[in-house]
């Protein structure tokens, strides 16, 4: 794998480095008459699709959202919230950690309504097919997505294309090898493309930091580190690239990244990291190296204080995850 095809230098792909999912649950809901189903599955990020129909969305202390077909509803930071077919419907059904459904009380365990390739084309006058994916974000810190986000943001589908078609549903809902990754991947494409919407719409409120990458000083930083985040970087050279003082670049930088340049350069060399070590071939020592590391010791150490475990404890468990 070669880190430099990690050189994107637009906001969304720098927000995005390193997060995805790995063992994604989806529900494939076909509904009709009164419905509600109340998600308390704790996922950082989760998408709810509207393929036809309609459906309010409640989030918990948080006021009702109402969704129309094509549109998709993007919802974080893991607090429960009901989707229904009426902002006053009681959930019948509750759905947990993995995507484990059961009743309000918590007892017998329900499966959801998972329909056919079919319900594409329901006939249904009143009838709902939602699409909800729970997502597991098992690299990077999604910690900027989530301060980024409001807890459900939807992008109406005059402003965002949906990208489930006929045939994506059909490959989704067929089980067959490979399921588990088409899922993922398909997640990862919904989410992309919401977001994208999203924060390129008329009139959206984007944080300082996604400006940043525009910005006449900070911007080429950025640039500069995602393009070469192997490279020996200091703060002085790094002033001396952009044309301003130490003081000017570390403060600019701060105040429109959130944080200064050398504690972004080193999550950014963590994030890439993460990814390269998902190649069971690649040695630490190799990892070490291409993401600017001294050594695999100093690369281990660093590694572990920002996930919690060593890289060899992470490879092994995303090796399993992926199998």
């Amino acid at each position: 794998m070669d880190p430099m095809r990690l050189t994107s230098t637009d906001p969304l792909t720098d927000l995005l480095n390193g997060v995805r999912t790995s063992g994604a649950v989806f529900h494939r809901s076909s509904l009709t008459g009164s419905w509600a189903a109340r998600f308390e599955d704790g996922s950082p990020l989760a998408l709810a699709v509207l393929v036809h129909g309609s459906a309010w969305i409640t989030p918990q202390d948080g006021d009702p959202v109402r969704i129309g077909p094509g549109d998709v509803a993007v919802l974080c930071g893991g607090a429960p919230y009901v989707i229904a077919d009426a902002p006053d419907t009681e959930p019948d059904v509750v759905i947990h950690h993995g995507g484990r459904c059961t009743n309000v009380q918590g007892e017998e365990p329900v499966g959801p309504r998972v329909p056919g390739a079919g319900a594409w084309d329901t006939e249904e006058a009143d009838g709902t097919l939602l699409l909800s994916g729970l997502y597991t974000v098992d690299s990077g810190t999604p910690g900027r997505l989530l301060a980024a986000l409001p807890p459900v943001a939807v992008v109406e589908a005059n402003v965002g294309v949906c990208p489930v078609s006929r045939t994506t549903f059909e490959e989704i809902t067929r089980e067959e090898p490979g399921q588990q990754i088409l899922l993922d991947r398909a997640l990862d494409l919904m989410l992309i493309t919401a977001l994208r919407a999203w924060f390129t719409r008329p009139g959206a409120q984007v944080p300082a930091w996604y400006r940043a990458h525009s910005d006449p000083v900070v911007g080429p930083a950025l640039r500069m580190l995602r393009t070469d985040p192997a490279h020996p970087w200091t703060l002085p050279a790094l002033a001396a690239k952009t044309g301003v003082s130490r003081a000017h670049l570390a403060r600019r930088f701060t105040a429109l990244v959130g944080r200064p340049p050398m504690t972004y350069l080193r999550e950014q060399r963590l994030a890439l990291a993460a990814d390269l070590l998902r190649d069971p071939g690649t040695t630490l020592a190799t990892v070490a190296d291409r993401v600017g590391f001294a050594n695999a010791f100093a690369f281990s150490a660093a590694f572990k204080r920002e996930h919690g475990i060593s890289p060899s404890e992470y490879r092994m468990r995303e090796t399993r995850a992926a199998t």
